[in-house]
């Protein structure tokens, strides 16, 4: 490697890294001005981004780095071979934010791979109760220092076969090639709106999938060469074992596209063929794009909707099966009540999207923090409005109505597949008639359908309608716009149950979910598949999406 010339400026500053790796030879002048030009554009650093484009081989921007900040270099050959802080430091916290110890008994020595990340020092000199001396090291070599000091997290040691394995996984997984694959993969999903991305192993094949407007669609697979390298760069990119591949892991994946923080959360699942991975895209940001008359509702219906979200208590819960866009709507629901003089918290699996002025908490079933337990914490923080990501057990139900029957706006959704069907899941949990009757408020039950692509939809003739009446229909035909789909986006479908004064004496009396229906009807309540068809007639979506998303409601 050739020696730099670069001397820091007159300020005493370091000369800036690209610059160095230009003249060691290790970077491209073209590809430098393209990667200043993408951290002007998007953020997230310079040295970030020419790894994740594999125009710089991981060990040598490193080593670069030491050499710009005057700090030592290891590549790994050099560590200690005891543990020399395995009481003080939890082996899993160091796999988890990429540090070794290195020992020192008046200074830590401590090799990491980023040496900006100014709190995970600080807290590695808490633990420890020493200040910190860093040194700079390739990841993949402080993770294999990590399972050779302190283990793998099982007993033993693994068998030197399977750790050479290992070790290779995490090589390939830092080579340019499946860098670039993996950014190519996540870069594709976002800029078609997939909502997840599927990698599935079979005997024969290594399927890619991406969940556009909640239908699966298949992409291009990586070479057969790559796809065990691809499966380990996103795990270690989610902070994941990788040497663990016979038990589920779930993690997450924080990157900035275009300014913007996306969340990708992944969770592998070990199958027969290998592991399987789901990948959900999550934007933040994206909350600030919805409010309640976006999503589908009815002049009459978001009327109705809005008195609701302005109820001073009681418990408000939204139905449908996942992916139905419960959470969309809930949050559609605290955008709009949202203000200085109301405290909203939520608790919610997870975090999907982040609202200003609003705390919001994620559920960590690790450290015992469930729904219930985080809900029986949030009442005694006098807030006004409670929003609770499910309901899925006795324990959860009962704090949350006992927090609507004392002046609280409780929120929640709920799994069933109609509105009046959520009384008799939550009878079945265990939740007495006549607490239901005094604590709910009303039920909004609700599905996703695709809406036709304007570019190329076309007349379907008429057909019939629950209520009788002939509606005009559309189908959809496939264009360059909807990528041959004939749909482009989604918008939901409602059916509102309002628990009125005889409403309320069915829920203490019976709680029958068919009585409450009927009861519902006498006095007009449309069910989803009523509102679908006045969509179709609209010519917002077709017979087939309205049919498919009411199957069995």
């Amino acid at each position: 490697m050739p020696d730099t010339v670069a001397q820091s400026d007159a300020a005493g500053r370091p000369p800036p890294l690209g610059d160095l790796l230009v003249e060691k030879g290790l970077l491209a002048r073209n590809d430098l001005e393209r990667a200043v030009e993408l951290e002007r554009e998007q953020g997230g650093g310079l040295a970030r981004i020419l790894s994740d484009l594999g125009f710089v081989n991981p060990a040598d921007l490193l080593e670069t780095q030491a050499t710009r900040l005057g700090l030592p270099f290891l590549s790994g050959d050099e560590f200690p071979s005891d543990p020399p802080v395995e009481d003080r430091v939890p082996a899993s916290y160091m796999r988890r934010y990429r540090f070794l110890p290195l020992g020192g008994a008046v200074v830590l020595r401590v090799a990491v791979a980023d040496p900006l990340d100014l709190e995970t020092l600080g807290s590695i000199s808490s633990m420890t109760g020493l200040p910190v001396e860093v040194v700079l090291a390739p990841e993949r070599a402080i993770l294999a220092g990590i399972d050779k000091l302190y283990g793998t997290g099982e007993d033993s040691e693994l068998p030197q076969a399977e750790q050479a394995d290992i070790d290779r996984l995490r090589d390939m997984a830092s080579e340019a090639p499946v860098i670039r694959f993996v950014n190519s993969l996540i870069s594709r999903a976002l800029e078609e709106h997939a909502s997840d991305i599927h990698l599935e192993p079979s005997e024969r094949d290594f399927r890619v999938r991406f969940r556009i407007d909640g239908v699966l669609e298949e992409r291009r697979s990586p070479p057969r060469a790559m796809r065990s390298a691809v499966v380990s760069r996103l795990k270690l990119m989610a902070g994941l074992d990788i040497a663990e591949r016979r038990l589920p892991q779930d993690g997450r994946i924080q990157i900035k596209v275009a300014g913007r923080d996306i969340d990708l959360r992944v969770a592998t699942l070990p199958t027969l063929h290998g592991e399987s991975l789901a990948i959900r895209l999550l934007d933040p940001t994206v909350a600030a794009a919805f409010d309640l008359a976006s999503l589908g509702f009815d002049e009459s219906l978001l009327g109705r909707v809005a008195r609701l979200a302005d109820l001073p208590h009681g418990l408000v819960l939204v139905t449908g099966p996942t992916g139905s866009g419960k959470t969309t709507t809930l949050h559609a629901v605290l955008k709009r009540i949202n203000s200085p003089v109301r405290k909203i918290v939520t608790i919610e699996d997870p975090v999907e999207y982040r609202l200003d002025g609003v705390s919001q908490i994620h559920v960590n079933s690790a450290v015992g923090l469930t729904f219930a337990a985080g809900l029986r914490h949030i009442v005694r923080q006098d807030p006004d409005v409670i929003m609770v990501g499910e309901i899925r057990d006795y324990e959860t139900a009962q704090i949350a109505i006992r927090a609507a029957m004392t002046g609280h706006c409780v929120y929640a959704t709920l799994h069933t597949n109609d509105a009046a069907s959520a009384v008799t899941r939550l009878a079945d949990m265990g939740v007495e008639n006549y607490l239901l009757a005094s604590s709910l408020a009303a039920v909004l039950a609700q599905r996703l359908v695709r809406l036709l692509c304007v570019q190329c939809r076309e007349p379907a003739g008429r057909a019939a309608a629950p209520d009788g009446r002939w509606v005009p229909t559309w189908r959809p035909r496939g264009c360059e716009a909807c990528r041959g789909q004939g749909y482009s986006g989604r918008i939901g479908i409602f059916e509102l149950l309002e628990i009125d004064a005889q409403a309320r004496r069915v829920v203490a009396r019976s709680g029958s979910a068919g009585a409450l229906v009927d009861a519902a009807r006498q006095r007009g309540m449309r069910g989803l598949r009523e509102d679908g068809w006045d969509k179709i007639e609209l010519g917002l979506t077709s017979v087939e999406e309205v049919l498919r998303a009411t199957q069995g409601s």
